[in-house]
């Protein structure tokens, strides 16, 4: 049986961090404390895993960071919250472009697991829950970025993705839209279900009938925007509004729009999200939900970086930042 550092937690009646405080010699867990957790180790005969170990024993203050698509708007800034707050507190960082592909993510995990970083920061879409508190448990540093994750040994950092396609649905509905197209990501993307929950969610809340032929799948590029557009144009269906799941997306709508003569916003209005800079300099101007995308970067290698000095958790694990609808010209239209 493999046994984890949940296992021993459990066995001893503590939390994961603790348990980790322990193997790592921290001075200030209660001697009772670690006495049970001693125990409990030696009864489950748990052995901490040597690369971890070998991981946490050699500090070089780096920092690995894997994300999906580095060409992404939205994750550059998010590594350049990261680095710019890393480099103030001394650290170094390793980026790992993943482009999209979970066997990637894996590859580079391992990598990084296998070289003397003092642990990693994980932006990434394919990767499951399981498969990173996996990770943790073996004795790994890791934080994410864009995943709600209920452990104590993952610090994690989010927005509130329901939320904002509620918000977007509902700004829509107040202009007149009830026929409402929802571009959604790459499928397995956290992002995406989340985002594609809101916008059932918003239509119920306005009364409004689910209409599945108004739901397309891209990969939150550009290209898959234009693409999916394109492929709803064909079908000849009815509808006066696009919700894209994210900006670049919002863009391939807007070219296919400019090839079949359809007006902005007049004909079909448009709200993307992440208020990408590009959004304010399009024509018309693009309404999009901004995110807190390089502070999110930055406060979670601060918290990231204060775990891994102390191994203890300086005040809360999970943050959940706000964000906010900019409304521009892409869908500040009221229909008749």
């Amino acid at each position: 049986m493999d046994i984890k550092i949940s296992d021993v937690a459990a066995k001893a009646g503590v939390s994961p961090a603790t348990v980790s405080r322990v193997l790592n010699g921290i001075v200030h867990v209660n001697p009772e404390t670690k006495e049970k957790v001693l125990r409990a180790i030696d009864e489950l005969h748990y052995h901490p895993n040597a690369a971890a170990k070998n991981l946490r024993s050699q500090k070089t203050s780096t920092i690995g960071i894997i994300v999906p698509d580095i060409n992404s708007a939205y994750f550059a800034q998010i590594v350049k919250g990261i680095e710019n707050m890393a480099y103030a507190r001394k650290y170094k960082v390793i980026i790992c472009d993943a482009e999209n592909s979970k066997e990637k993510e894996l590859e580079y995990l391992t990598f990084l697991t296998d070289r003397t970083v003092d642990g990693m920061i994980l932006n990434t879409t394919q990767l499951s829950e399981k498969e990173i508190i996996d990770f943790a448990e073996k004795g790994y540093n890791i934080g994410v970025i864009g995943k709600h994750i209920e452990h104590d040994l993952v610090p994690c950092i989010y927005t509130d993705n329901v939320k904002i396609s509620r918000t977007v649905i509902n700004h829509l509905v107040q202009n007149g839209h009830k026929d409402i197209v929802y571009l959604n990501g790459y499928p397995d993307s956290t992002d995406s279900y989340e985002r594609l929950d809101g916008y059932l969610k918003g239509l119920s809340e306005h009364q409004i009938p689910f209409r599945p032929e108004l739901i397309e799948n891209g990969n939150f590029n550009e290209d898959s925007g234009y693409e999916a557009m394109t492929r709803l144009l064909l079908k000849g269906i009815s509808f006066t509004a696009v919700y894209a799941a994210n900006d670049e997306m919002a863009l391939g709508v807007y070219k296919a729009c400019r090839e079949k003569n359809l007006r902005i916003p007049q004909d079909i209005a448009i709200v993307g999200v992440d208020n990408n800079r590009i959004s304010k300099y399009l024509t018309p101007t693009l309404s999009s939900v901004n995110q807190p995308i390089y502070t999110m970067g930055a406060l979670l290698v601060e918290k990231f970086i204060d775990q891994m000095k102390q191994n203890e958790f300086q005040g809360n694990r999970v943050f959940k930042l706000d964000s906010e609808l900019i409304i521009r010209e892409s869908s500040d239209y009221v229909r008749k």
